[in-house]
């Protein structure tokens, strides 16, 4: 049987927290690996295309977000859909 994780203290007031999941390197060429057990959890398969969003602060770029790209769609057709269709409508 395996060992459960010690549950984290989350570390932003994100509804569902948000914690440091691992620790990954860059190599030369800027490539990084996602953990296996990430990518499970996250239903992330060869393959599939994640959009890479930018946080801006101060001149830098202190968070970097990944989400899978046809989440990222599903959630600006959700928000867009309605108002694009009160548009079309008048």
């Amino acid at each position: 049987m395996m060992a459960k994780k010690k549950e984290e203290a989350a570390c932003c007031d994100i509804p569902g927290g948000c914690r440091v999941e691992a620790v990954v390197g860059v190599d030369e060429r800027g490539q990084m690996v996602l953990p296996k057990e990430i990518r499970e959890r996250s239903g992330i398969k060869p393959g599939d295309k994640l959009a890479v969003i930018t946080w801006a602060q101060g001149g830098g770029c202190p968070c970097i977000l990944l989400i899978k790209a046809e989440e990222l769609a599903g959630m600006v057709k959700n928000m867009l859909g309605p108002t694009l269709g009160e548009m079309v409508a008048k």
